[in-house]
């Protein structure tokens, strides 16, 4: 039988990348989209941290299931670590992709130091609030306009000297090894076996009480 996981998202890519990453576990990897609407989680956090553990803790309350997040986003050098938190919403609360690059672009214009690095935090929580998080780097660098069709968020703008690509340009499984997340998900991936114990041993029992006559 199959342990039911629910990823606290709705993006569609994010789930793709993650269900392919884990897709020789027994898992039933679902997302938000799955679900009847639940509350918006107000992801205020100061860190990658606090983001992810919110979402997942959130989420696994609200559905019953173990559930997994993470706070991902982009850290520029010579913006002080900007974009970092608000990277989804960075050029606004309902920004899409291209209105975050467009306004990275704008912000990086008159440097010449383009040094970035994107951060991942997952969280993994069950509905009594435990958790296990995992974290995942990768250093690149910021180019001066996109390229390749790809990935998601800001991937068209991180150049990966090993590779000699953006992100964007990247194959599902090259992305998969270098990544933040991907670095972050091989520690899940590395662990699943104790994860799914730790799972069944923090989930919520309740126990069976028999029906009494009036």
């Amino acid at each position: 039988m199959k342990q039911i996981l629910v990823l606290a998202s709705t993006n569609k890519g994010k789930t793709r990348e993650i269900q392919d990453l884990l897709k020789g576990f027994p898992l039933d990897i679902k997302n938000l989209n799955d679900f009847g609407p639940i509350p918006e989680v107000i992801e205020d956090g100061e860190t990658f941290d606090d983001n992810a553990y919110k979402k997942a803790s959130f989420t696994a309350r609200m559905l019953g299931y173990p559930a997994m997040a993470d706070d991902s986003g982009l850290c520029v050098e010579a913006l002080d670590g900007a974009p970092g938190v608000f990277s989804a919403r960075y050029a606004g609360k309902n920004a899409s992709d291209a209105d975050n690059v467009a306004r990275l672009l704008a912000n990086l214009e008159p440097f010449e130091n383009r040094k970035a690095s994107f951060a991942c935090v997952i969280s993994i929580a069950v509905p009594t609030g435990a958790a296990l998080t995992y974290e995942g780097s990768c250093q690149g660098i910021i180019t001066r306009k996109p390229a390749g069709e790809n990935g998601f968020g800001y991937d068209p703008l991180f150049y990966f000297p090993a590779y000699d690509k953006t992100f964007a340009q990247l194959s599902m499984e090259e992305k998969a090894r270098v990544s933040h997340r991907g670095k972050a998900l091989k520690q899940v991936a590395d662990e699943m076996d104790k994860i799914l114990e730790w799972i069944d041993i923090n989930m919520p029992r309740f126990e069976r009480v028999a029906c009494k006559k009036g």
